[in-house]
């Protein structure tokens, strides 16, 4: 199975375009991987896919939710498995921006989370890290609501 999610991660690397939100960007090879590991983890969900969503997953891993912190790779499984199981996601999403540090081993993917209806209503921000043998795993998972610029009243 990791194989296999390796071999398409690397063959979406390959074929992606280098265009993001809509702006011209030449992507590194890199940020091609990451780019296509969020692209192949953000799919798993879409096809209420356990093994392969789990397949992404950092033993590690540190996924925020609503209400509580869920920490190592079987408690997000486990606390992602009713998402993944309903008849239908409810909520989407994708990759827009990916920027790797230095040292080539972490990188930072964020882009919109959409509701059932297609309607943009968060943003998600994650950290991945390559592992040994060159997969990218998420470590770290973040949503947030989308910012509408007003301000608040007092």
């Amino acid at each position: 199975m990791r194989r296999a999610i390796l071999t398409a991660v690397s063959v979406l690397a390959l074929v992606l375009p280098a265009r993001l939100s809509g702006q011209s960007v030449a992507l590194t090879a890199v940020q091609r991987q990451v780019f296509a590991a969020e692209s192949a983890f953000a799919a798993s969900f879409a096809r209420r896919d356990t093994a392969a969503f789990a397949a992404l997953l950092a033993a590690d891993a540190v996924f925020f939710g609503r209400n509580s912190v869920m920490r190592g790779k079987a408690e997000v499984a486990e606390g992602w498995r009713p998402l993944l199981t309903a008849a239908a996601p409810p909520f989407s999403w994708k990759p827009e921006v990916v920027e790797v540090a230095a040292s080539g081993d972490l990188a930072f993917s964020s882009g919109p989370v959409f509701d059932a209806e297609g309607r943009q209503f968060g943003v998600f921000n994650s950290i991945w890290r390559r592992e040994r043998d060159g997969t990218w795993l998420v470590v770290f998972d973040k949503g947030s609501p989308v910012c509408n610029g007003e301000p608040k009243k007092p």
